[in-house]
């Protein structure tokens, strides 16, 4: 059983990749901080993986403390990095705090993966590196554009920090996995997006609303250049996206890669409107929500979504779900979630 370190494995797409992880196989671990996560995400992992789930509350920009896992853990054959700050708008605001974490943090792992013999690395990248593209679908050789806010520029620089370290170290793994906004939670609802920050992520704001606990939302921008003039995003149902990093580790595992630096990207594949999230939503859960049209947001790019043909190919990953499961899913975990805090 090939032991697999999940680092921000307590977090969102973190806990649902560390079950999927376990459902084929692996024996997942994690080192998480609980700086955007809630300490009893713990309890509904282990619940579902039916053991108790091994978390390193550790801050990865301590490199003592990160090296004490690797230490502690001789067996570890991959690592998936999750942990990073990810909000567009405290980005934007606060900027060093983002260089600060989401590079400090990388670079340690890295440097504990060359120092005790980890040779393979799956990198939680974003859709945000491509910027303001005008190529749709965007393909992984589509050129990066300007990046809109300080959180895409660090996953940018974390992209080639990675193809650096593979360029001077030939025997080291990489796969960079760019995400097209993740969304829902387990069909089990015993784990689902929980962030200790305020959301900032279109369908938990819309779950928030339809409880009660947001008055209302607004929709940022209608004058963009799309068929209803709100954002065009893809979405990907989270344990889509949770299995395709599975995938991802068995495809360096079994030496599947080409090239010792891999780049995929992961979406359904398809753009959906925000308006057009929201009139789902409504439909089918059979709730009128409260929101407004209002001007556009700073950070924001106006269409993404992906052509997802190489990850069919080359890691044999399809997405099952699509935007109706989604917000199906993440109704079902809005009512049920309330554990964490009690």
């Amino acid at each position: 059983m090939s032991k697999i370190l999940v680092t921000g494995g307590c977090g969102y797409i973190g806990s649902h990749t560390v079950v999927d992880l376990t459902d084929h196989g692996f024996n997942a671990i994690s080192a998480d901080d609980f700086s955007n996560s809630h300490q009893k995400m713990v309890d509904g992992i282990s619940s579902l993986i039916n053991k108790k789930h091994v978390n390193y509350e550790v801050n990865l920009c301590d490199m003592e403390a990160t090296e004490r896992i690797f230490k502690e853990n001789p067996d570890i054959e991959a690592v998936i990095h999750f942990a990073a700050h990810i909000y567009v708008p405290e980005s934007v605001e606060n900027p060093i705090k983002y260089y600060r974490n989401n590079l400090n943090n990388l670079l340690n792992v890295m440097e504990c993966c060359k120092r005790y013999g980890v040779d393979n690395l799956i990198f939680s990248s974003s859709c945000a590196v491509y910027g303001n593209t005008k190529e749709l679908p965007v393909t992984e050789s589509t050129p990066f554009g300007e990046a809109e806010c300080p959180y895409a520029r660090t996953k940018q620089m974390g992209e080639q920090i990675i193809r650096d370290f593979c360029l001077a170290n030939p025997k080291f793994n990489a796969v960079l996995l760019r995400y097209f906004n993740p969304a829902g939670s387990h069909e089990s609802s015993k784990i689902g997006e929980a962030p200790i920050l305020e959301n900032t992520h279109l369908v938990p704001i819309l779950t928030e609303v339809a409880i009660g606990h947001r008055k209302s939302m607004t929709v940022f921008g209608t004058d963009y250049p799309t068929r209803d003039g709100s954002c065009v995003r893809d979405f990907i149902h989270v344990m889509d996206l949770a299995h395709a990093h599975t995938k991802a580790v068995e495809y360096l595992l079994q030496k599947k890669n080409e090239t010792n630096c891999d780049v995929f990207n992961l979406g359904i594949g398809d753009g959906v409107t925000v308006l057009e999230a929201i009139n789902a939503f409504e439909k089918i859960n059979g709730i009128k929500l409260n929101y407004s049209l209002g001007e556009r947001r700073a950070g924001d790019v106006a269409a993404i979504y992906a052509d997802t043909s190489k990850s069919k190919n080359k890691l044999g990953w399809t997405p099952k779900r699509n935007i109706e499961d989604i917000v199906k899913s993440a109704w079902d975990w809005e009512r049920n979630k309330s554990w964490l805090t009690e």
